[in-house]
Parts: structure tokens; C-alpha cells; sequence
């Protein structure tokens, strides 16, 4: 027991003494830290990549398409992609179907605006669902 003692005294002034070694005091009672430059190229990249990531909310698409058919989802998803080429086009699977849906909107209403144009090339209707949507960066501004 007493070993054991003595043991965790001497790490903890080999840790006290380790710690005094990061830090220096200046004669007016300050504590100058010196961290490594590598730490903020390390923040800096960070920062880079969660501007350029993909977030995810809920919002709303257009769906164009429900059905058990893979082939005919991939073709409905070309036919909006060549139509509509300025908004994503997304094949969600829900067993057993393939839903097409169109776009990322925040509102509902933005979501109409595409939903009457596609119903024109979609029969069967196009309807706005709810959903989580991916927003990019540059259209969170």
C-alpha cells in the first residue's frame, strides 16, 4: 500500500513538473502559453471543411414518381435532370418503391412553384412531400 503511495506521489510531481515546463511566468504575474502553430492550420481546415459540407434540415421536394420498378424510376429521374438540370434529383427507396423526388426547398410554397410545372410531364401528378433536404453553403446566404 505504501509502495502504491509513493508511486502516485512521484507521478504527480513528475506531472506537476511537466505542466510548470509549459508555462512560463513573466515578472508581472502573467502566464505566457506557447501552443503549436500546427493548431491553427488544424482549426483553419476545420473551418473549410464544415463550410463546405452538405447540412442537412427539413424541408420539402416534388415527388414525380412511386413505383416498383427501377428502370422506370432511373428513367423519370433522366427525363427531370434533363428538363430541370438546376436542381437535384434524388431516387429514394422505400421498400418496395422507388420514389423521385426533385429538389431541396425550405418552404412549401417554393416547392409549388416546381410541383405545377411537373405535373405537366408527370400524369399520374406530382405532389410536395416533406422531407429532410440537403442545403449547400452558398444557398444558406
Amino acid at each position: 500500500m505504501m509502495l502504491r503511495t509513493g508511486c502516485l506521489m512521484l507521478l504527480l510531481l513528475t506531472a506537476a513538473t511537466a505542466l510548470r515546463a509549459q508555462e512560463s511566468v513573466q515578472q508581472d504575474g502573467n502566464v505566457k502559453v506557447t501552443k503549436d502553430s500546427r493548431i491553427d492550420i488544424l482549426i483553419r481546415k476545420q473551418v473549410y471543411i464544415n463550410n463546405l459540407a452538405i447540412r442537412n434540415q427539413p424541408g420539402f421536394r416534388v415527388q414525380v414518381l412511386t413505383t416498383n420498378k427501377r428502370n422506370e424510376a432511373n428513367e423519370a429521374k433522366t427525363r427531370v435532370m434533363q428538363r430541370y438540370p438546376d436542381y437535384r434529383t434524388y431516387i429514394d427507396f422505400e421498400a418496395p418503391y422507388f420514389k423521385v423526388r426533385v429538389g431541396d426547398f425550405r418552404s412549401r410554397d417554393e416547392a409549388t412553384e416546381l410541383r405545377k410545372e411537373l405535373a405537366e410531364f408527370f400524369p399520374n401528378g406530382a405532389f410536395v412531400v416533406p422531407t429532410i433536404i440537403n442545403v449547400s453553403p452558398e444557398k444558406e446566404d
